[in-house]
């Protein structure tokens, strides 16, 4: 991977956490769309916030 490809990746992946800590769905949005981890994540933030921010951020550094 070119080190452009790479830089490219590495700020998408910043967007994606912040998104993911102040809105912990939108990040899992962006990362794998309408899927079942979407769906786990907006019930993991209705139980508490900071479940979400976990599974999101842990499904952002995943990829």
């Amino acid at each position: 991977m070119s080190s452009a490809a790479q830089q490219d990746s590495t700020i998408g992946d910043f967007f994606k956490i912040l998104f993911s800590v102040l809105l912990p769905p939108v990040g899992v949005l962006m990362e794998v769309g309408l899927s079942g981890h979407f769906w786990l994540n907006i019930l993991l933030t209705l139980l508490g916030y900071f479940p979400g921010v976990i599974h999101a951020v842990y499904i952002i550094a995943k990829k």
